[in-house]
């Protein structure tokens, strides 16, 4: 850091124009994907507004408060134009995008019928599943091979044909496929050579969203797990990803309920109020639902729920306040609500003397309508961090999750203000631009500020 310790000109980074065409590959074509394709297209046509997506909406300030200035993050850093993003994906079913927007019911047929064209053009690659990871559902576009690697190396070459076919340089991978059985590390994801000889040996513990993972990173693919699955965030690939100089992030995407919770909880800490209980129920109809309905994905999805609480409300330094909460989380399956999802919460806090009191929340919400935005974001973002030379855990992105991904040594920040600052600090960082910290002490008790007549006695 300079003498001037709003900035860090050692880590100004000089990043590559976001020349050409971007490849988003999607492994999991369905709700979010078609949601997120339809949505850009959408948007690109003047007929929809990019809403909840920061690249494209969000404006940061620059500068001190006293000189603002207000850009847009696209406009402060340098990300491809939604113009210049092309889809490929895979799926367990051989239907092409617009098919399977259809069916998702996410958007209206109206919507879909203004960019049918661009959406039926994209038609899945044959996808790699295992129904034991997955255990309700099954589908018949599926690749074979006699071992895991050969699998992985098939999604290489998925990769390097489309690059081919589109004439594209530059791609991410996003998971937006569904959540597997829960997994937790073992031997074989300790190193990237103990990895690849469970690959050959086709060993269990290396589930589809690892292969995938694997093979984005072997080919130089930035990737973001937009689930909860047991994939990135095992140290062989992190090792990988570092070796490989590529990014990664995740995981599992922080929409809903999850998303109001890091809202909710600081402001309690914030102010010191205590939490009892706080108990979560979803109801959900669509394809996520009915994968969380078997207990085993239910277990995964319900480890990255309940992770949020006591990492922001920190019960090992405020033992009397968050020392003793009960914190349940529940999902059940409806399928007439298909992917409207709602979400209740119960709180139960006390203030000042023990007293207890109450919070409700009734959010409903689109599932992929929150998602969506998210995914063209990291994407965005993963490449932006490509083209500046960024490698490894991205903790930056750590906003867009439900249990960010943080170096070994270092606990995750699940606070969203803690780490929406802490994403657009890494963007004014990227571009020399001086980092927020609003003590605002520095207008009070600087020289201008006395002879401002603003200074104290």
């Amino acid at each position: 850091m300079s003498e001037k310790s709003s900035l860090y000109p050692e880590l100004i980074r000089a990043i590559k124009p976001a020349t050409g065409t971007l490849g988003v590959l999607l492994p999991g074509l369905g709700a979010v994907a078609t949601t997120l394709i339809a949505g850009v297209h959408l948007i690109n046509k003047g007929l929809a507004q990019p809403h909840g997506s920061l690249t494209q909406m969000q404006r940061m300030r620059l500068g001190k408060r006293t000189n603002p200035r207000f850009a847009l993050i696209k406009e402060v850093v340098p990300l491809t134009d939604l113009n210049d993003l092309v889809f490929g994906g895979w799926d367990i079913f051989p239907e092409n995008a617009y098919q399977i927007a259809c069916h998702a019911g996410v958007l209206s047929r109206e919507l879909l019928d203004q960019v049918k064209d661009q959406l039926e053009s994209v038609r899945p690659w044959p996808a790699v599943f295992e129904q034991a990871y997955v255990r309700r559902l099954s589908g018949p576009h599926l690749k074979s091979g006699p071992s895991k690697k050969h699998l992985a190396d098939m999604l290489i070459e998925d990769i390097e044909a489309f690059r081919r076919r589109e004439g594209i340089e530059r791609a991410v991978m996003v998971w937006c496929g569904s959540t597997e059985v829960f997994m937790q590390p073992s031997p074989v994801h300790e190193t990237i050579e103990a990895f690849e000889a469970g690959l050959k040996a086709n060993a269990p513990e290396i589930s589809p969203c690892m292969i995938y993972a694997y093979a984005a990173i072997s080919a130089g693919v930035p990737f973001a797990n937009g689930s909860p699955n047991l994939a990135v965030d095992i140290p062989a690939l992190v090792e990988y990803a570092r070796k490989r100089r590529v990014p990664i992030a995740g995981k599992d995407f922080k929409t809903g309920q999850t998303f109001l919770k890091t809202v909710v909880a600081p402001g309690l800490k914030a102010k010191m109020l205590g939490l009892t209980g706080w108990f979560s129920t979803n109801i959900l109809g669509n394809r996520d639902g009915e994968v969380l309905d078997d207990q085993g994905s239910f277990r995964t999805k319900e480890v990255s729920k309940s992770s949020v609480l006591g990492a922001i409300l920190q019960p090992e330094l405020y033992p009397d306040l968050y020392g003793q909460v009960f914190h349940k989380v529940r999902i059940e399956y409806y399928p007439p609500r298909g992917d409207a999802k709602e979400g209740w919460d119960n709180i139960d806090i006390f203030g000042w003397l023990g007293q207890p009191m109450q919070i409700k929340i009734n959010f409903l919400c689109r599932d992929s309508i929150l998602a969506a935005p998210v995914a063209l974001d990291l994407a965005l973002f993963l490449d932006l961090a490509q083209r500046s030379g960024l490698s490894g855990i991205q903790e930056w992105l750590s906003f867009y999750f439900k249990s960010p991904m943080a170096r070994a040594d270092l606990k995750p920040e699940h606070d969203l203000f803690i780490q929406h600052l802490k994403l657009t600090n890494t963007l004014r960082i990227l571009v020399g631009e001086e980092v927020l910290d609003h003590s605002g002490l520095d207008y009070y008790e600087s020289g201008d500020a006395y002879r401002a007549g603003m200074g104290g006695v």
